[in-house]
């Protein structure tokens, strides 16, 4: 499956974005500065590529009629990174699909990873979630959320860009170089939305 918006491309994952996924979790990660810093786990090369070829296996041949959680991310392309999405529940805890309980309201929440930092502050990753909220919309998603933390001032910056309203905030719930910030979610009323 592929979406094209603007100048990026949302698609499936090949086989050859193995090798991008074993540089950017080995030796190009600075994206890990940003995304959750403090989870950061570290597995040398054959293990990260053992890892990737598994998921790789896992959704290579996935109907395309089978909502995605998942897209690579291309510009120019290129494989630039990933745009992804998880449950989170009523207090915006992370939860599995398996352990939803019949009525409980659920929250689709996605995210975005660039691991190639050559394109950062190149609009790819704004227009990727973009296409992504677009996905989701053509889902009958009906709000959106996103969650960061408030040292992330870019992510910031683009959820509110693209409308995304504050709706949580757990005061100091990480620490990065021993400093404390504040967990935030946002949400995004897709009727609302205007991009």
């Amino acid at each position: 499956m592929e979406i094209r918006f603007e100048n990026i491309v949302l698609r499936d994952m090949k086989e050859s974005d193995i090798e991008d996924y074993v540089r950017w979790f080995t030796t190009e990660i600075q994206w890990m500065d940003w995304d959750a810093p403090w989870e950061t786990e570290m597995l040398d090369a054959d293990a990260e590529r053992k890892r990737w070829t598994e998921y790789y296996e896992s959704v290579r041949e996935m109907p395309d009629d089978v909502t995605r959680w998942k897209f690579e991310i291309e510009s120019e392309g290129r494989h630039i990174g990933w745009v992804s999405s998880y449950l989170t529940d009523e207090n915006y805890e992370w939860i599995s699909a398996n352990q939803v309980k019949d009525g409980q309201k659920v929250n689709r929440t996605i995210g975005i990873t660039i691991g190639e930092c050559k394109i950062w502050g190149k609009h790819a990753g704004t227009n990727a979630l973009r296409a992504f909220i677009r996905y989701y919309a053509d889902h009958g998603c009906k709000e959106i959320y996103t969650q960061t933390w408030s040292g992330n001032v870019r992510m910031i910056a683009v959820a509110e860009k693209l409308g995304f309203q504050e709706c949580s905030r757990v005061k100091e719930e990480c620490e990065v170089d021993g400093q404390k910030y504040d967990g935030l979610t946002f949400m995004l009323r897709i009727s609302e939305y205007q991009h």
